[in-house]
């Protein structure tokens, strides 16, 4: 596999590496952002949309850019380097969808605007017991049930929700303002959404009589594997501070990595990461040349992200000592963002169970 970015690829990872270090060059300054709703920068939103970002993985007949996997998690790690909190993943997602399912006029509608930064879309498909329904036929359908955490839905223009209908799942988009929205403030600084639909007005993406679990299933693989690409930047930028804190800190008169168990702490970190980018990597390709296993390949890269997140994030802190504890340090907020890409979409366990469900059609290998 070669993993070596071309020159345009590198230029892209470039400019959003000094469009995001820019608006967030402390975490104070990501900390002003996030404290107000609706929780990230507008003008840094549009900035992104002017650089293209927010049309890479649409065609250009669609009114995006043409890109691929590869420049998106590029993106995804810068975002991450600083945990920007812009809903690019988010919105990725739901207008992935809406690219995959919608009809010409449906993509005309919302792929463009999405791409100029005129459009924030929102993915709604969590649920925590009363699932959302369909009913209806035609164009004329209504929702019901609650979704929730829906990622910045209190921000969205648009909803992208799935609903069970007698066929399956099946995709929608829902005005927000015809839903009943309740947004809060998530612990990692985000925004996220409680959103109930009684007899909602709804408007089916692609045929509603047909099941849309795959094209579902293929695009949370997507956005899983995005996270995956945001949480190594995190991870990364969590071990180059906690390095450069033990080289600067002194304890007894000396640096706190001339003691050798602290730097083994720190290598093991670095050994996770490793793994991370490895995991995250490989998923990356396969999305890109074989997006048939992307689900499992998907499920395999964030199950190794939670493990390396949590390791780097614990050790972060506690290589800090007492000012990793404090609400104003940097690292805690990183071991905030890398838990809730955890959990997104399906935590460790989630993945662990969904990979074991599969040992038995896994090959057999003789033993030597």
């Amino acid at each position: 596999m070669d993993f070596t970015l071309d020159s345009e690829t590198e230029a892209l990872r470039d400019a959003v590496r000094g469009l995001i270090g820019k608006a967030y060059d402390s975490s104070e300054t990501r900390r002003e952002v996030t404290k107000t709703d609706p929780g990230f920068g507008e003008k840094t939103w549009q900035r992104l949309a002017e650089m293209g970002v927010l049309g890479l993985p649409f065609s250009e007949e669609d009114g995006g850019t043409g890109a691929g996997p590869v420049e998106v998690s590029v993106v995804a790690e810068e975002l991450g380097r600083v945990i920007a909190p812009e809903p690019v993943i988010e919105t990725l997602l739901a207008g992935g969808l809406v690219a995959d399912l919608g009809s010409d006029e449906q993509r005309a509608d919302i792929i463009g605007p999405i791409s100029e930064g005129q459009l924030v879309v929102a993915f709604a498909h969590l649920d925590l017991g009363e699932a959302v329904t369909a009913s209806g036929s035609g164009d004329s359908w209504t929702l019901t049930g609650v979704k929730e955490p829906v990622l910045h839905g209190a921000r969205a223009d648009r909803l992208v929700v799935t609903a069970i209908t007698e066929a399956g799942v099946g995709v929608f988009l829902v005005d927000p303002a015809d839903a009943d929205i309740t947004g809060y403030r998530t612990f990692d600084g985000g925004r996220a959404a409680r959103i109930a639909f009684s007899g909602t007005a709804a408007t089916p993406l692609g045929d509603p009589s047909a099941d849309a679990s795959d094209a579902v299933a293929k695009a949370v693989a997507r956005a899983q594997i995005a996270y995956c690409h945001e949480a190594v930047g995190a991870m990364e930028t969590a071990l180059r501070t906690t390095t450069e804190y033990l080289k600067t800190r002194k304890q007894f008169g000396v640096p706190l990595n001339t003691f050798q168990a602290l730097t083994f702490r720190a290598a093991d970190m670095y050994v996770s990461l490793e793994l991370a980018k490895s995991a995250t990597a490989w998923a990356t390709l396969v999305l890109a040349d074989a997006p048939e296993r992307a689900v499992e390949a998907a499920s395999r890269a964030k199950l190794q992200v939670a493990r390396s997140g949590r390791h780097i994030g614990q050790e972060a802190i506690q290589l800090h000592g007492g000012i990793g504890m404090t609400a104003e340090y940097s690292v805690g907020h990183y071991m905030s963002r890398l838990t809730a890409i955890n959990h997104y979409l399906g935590d460790a366990d989630d993945h662990v169970a969904s990979l074991s469900a599969g040992l038995r059609e896994y090959g057999t290998v003789d033993p030597l």
